[in-house]
């Protein structure tokens, strides 16, 4: 790559083990409308056993026009730890750092985008900007059976809250953006990113700047196409995931709490109880549950043209419900872990 002396954004990616999805990221990186002079691109790797490394080195040594590409071996290490790490490694001239992970991509005016926002959004308001994230979409292609069963949970109020996948529009204000553009004084003001965090470290992030006096948005001028689940398993293994970090977070931030969380349990222990007192209408939560699933995947069926989501919308909800909640409890009493749950052994994740 011919490189740069004073880049003004850099786009780190942790990876481990995304030999099927880190060229296609790395290609739509490269190919920005933004000047390759103001870009830099930092690659950590956390131990692939695949071809990953391999593939991003001949990416390198073929592409010899367009932003600097520096790969860092980062063996054992998580996403907080990478992107601290990616820190020490971009010159002093960075002023934003751009969160992607190997399995996504992004239009070529992706990052023009966001810098001309984020230059608007710090002009008019009198507080500091912290960081400005995006909107979330599938993965660019035909979608498989499962996968599309996932994006319509996603897509569903059922299935998402105001987080990652939340489907918002126009450029507001938050407190969970997604992909963000950061800014560095922010980071380095709150002393970057808690490796304590396995997941859900960009959260904790979110929170610790509001804190710190920083304001925080979303647009929905721009997407990043990613990957999702692709299977049952691994879905369910993503929201006892999911579930276990939420607690944690809450934990150390009460106020990211939102009773919506809970109301699964409020519903099996509703249950129990009218069980208990031999009330004859114990099933009717459970049948009043089961009729608005088949009600939301009516109407997403009626959405995406997609017969098969009558049957896989509501097993994906009811999954996602399950574990999650069954997380929650967990990371009440059990230890941090990666919980791999992608396909592709890959436990760095987000």
């Amino acid at each position: 790559m011919t490189g740069a002396t004073n880049p003004l954004v850099a786009t780190v990616i942790p990876i481990l083990n995304e030999q099927d999805s880190i060229i296609a990221c790395l290609s739509s990186l490269v190919n920005q409308t933004v000047s390759f002079e103001q870009h830099i691109v930092v690659v950590l790797d956390g131990g692939s056993t695949d071809q990953s490394v391999k593939l991003i080195e001949q990416f390198i040594e073929q592409n010899t026009e367009g932003p600097e590409i520096i790969l860092t071996k980062n063996a054992g290490k998580y996403v907080a730890e990478a992107r601290n790490l990616a820190m020490d490694l971009v010159p002093n001239s960075v002023k934003y750092f751009l969160e992607i992970i190997g399995h996504c991509t992004v239009k070529k005016n992706h990052i023009a985008i966001l810098l001309e926002e984020m230059a608007r959004l710090e002009s008019v308001n009198e507080q500091p900007i912290g960081a400005l994230g995006c909107k979330v979409s599938s993965r660019l292609g035909q979608l498989e059976l499962v996968e599309s069963w996932v994006e319509g949970a996603l897509l569903s109020p059922f299935g998402s809250g105001s987080g990652q996948f939340d489907n918002f529009t126009g450029t507001v204000q938050t407190s969970v953006p997604a992909f963000c553009l950061h800014s560095r004084t922010a980071i380095e003001q709150i002393g970057g990113w808690d490796t304590d965090f396995i997941t859900s470290q960009d959260s904790d992030l979110s929170m610790r700047m509001i804190d710190a006096g920083f304001l925080l948005f979303k647009t929905d001028l721009v997407e990043v196409n990613m990957t999702k689940r692709k299977s049952l398993k691994s879905w369910s293994k993503m929201g006892f995931r999911y579930g276990y970090w939420r607690t944690r977070i809450v934990r150390k931030h009460p106020k990211r709490f939102s009773i919506r969380e809970i109301l699964p349990w409020f519903g099996v222990i509703l249950t129990l109880f009218l069980l208990v007192k031999s009330n004859q209408f114990w099933y009717f939560p459970a049948t009043l549950y089961g009729a608005v699933l088949l009600l939301e995947s009516l109407r997403l069926v009626l959405l995406k043209r997609r017969l098969s989501l009558l049957v896989g919308l509501p097993i994906c909800i009811f999954l996602l419900h399950t574990m999650f909640s069954l997380g929650l409890v967990y990371g009440i009493i059990g230890k941090p872990s990666s919980f791999n749950d992608r396909e592709s052994n890959n436990g760095n994740l987000q």
